[in-house]
């Protein structure tokens, strides 16, 4: 288990596409990706396409969020953001350093204080001890839990793992984080909290951005812009209040057609 995962390559340009992009147009994006496909062998030996033709750019220093039903390459094409997976086709550029921070808390919080934990990814980095020291509390600043400096990992709720976790990719100092689902195992008061610690640290730390990928609709109120996917293509990417308008026709209409 890990706490995050902080990929250094700044960016993947796949030899069996000629995609070349123009450095001012990147520069404006910390996350630009076109035409990626991603597919698996079954076991019957039959290739299943999970990706198909995926194009999405993220403008730097902004909070994105990425829905869409489940099953519809969300986590995939996260993860192929994260440089965890590996496409078969297009371009892909995501600003270094980047971290992926996992949808469960306890597969990434390892250490046995807050304190700990949130320093663990910074050994690499040759630090001080007080340049770490500071990295460690303002990044517990920005999420709100610098007050739990001292506790034991083990007496925080869901919640206050994942903001220990987003911390830890903050002081990093992670250009681009990825965010999988973090509310999925927790409860209201602690999905409003790491979401508004999500929102806030983004506020507060400059030159940051965060792709999040969520099912739920409430939660786009928090967002810059969205992503909308489905059976493993972009259908489409915009402000976060247009896109879930476009969400709600959609279940409307479908809601309509099983009445009708």
């Amino acid at each position: 288990m890990i706490q995050s995962v902080c990929v250094r390559a700044s960016a993947l340009q796949l030899p069996s596409i000629n995609c070349h992009r123009n450095a001012a147009m990147t520069d404006s994006f910390a996350i630009d990706a076109q035409n990626l496909s991603y597919s698996v062998v079954s076991r019957q030996g039959k290739l299943l396409p999970i990706l198909k033709d995926c194009s999405l750019q993220v403008p730097s220093g902004q909070f994105w969020m990425l829905l869409g039903p489940n099953g519809c390459g969300k986590s995939t094409l996260l993860k192929i953001l994260a440089g965890l997976l590996s496409p078969d086709e297009g371009f892909l550029y995501v600003e270094r350093p980047r971290s992926f921070v996992y949808q469960n808390p306890d597969h990434q919080v390892v250490m046995p204080t807050v304190e700990a934990d949130v320093a663990f990814g910074l050994g690499k980095l040759n630090l001080t001890p007080n340049e770490i020291k500071t990295r460690v509390a303002k990044a517990l600043d920005a999420v709100g839990m610098y007050e739990y400096l001292k506790k034991p990992v083990h007496t925080l709720s869901g919640g206050q793992k994942q903001r220990v976790a987003t911390a830890g990719a903050l002081a990093e100092a992670c250009k681009v984080l990825l965010l999988d689902e973090l509310t999925t195992f927790l409860d209201e008061t602690d999905q409003i909290g790491v979401i508004k610690a999500m929102r806030n640290s983004m506020d507060t730390s400059q030159g940051i951005t965060a792709l999040w990928v969520t099912h739920r609709l409430e939660e786009l109120e928090f967002a810059d812009g969205a992503v909308y996917m489905e059976d493993g293509r972009i259908i489409r990417q915009g402000d976060a209040t247009s896109i879930r308008k476009f969400i709600e026709d959609k279940l409307a209409s479908y809601v309509n057609q099983i009445n009708l």
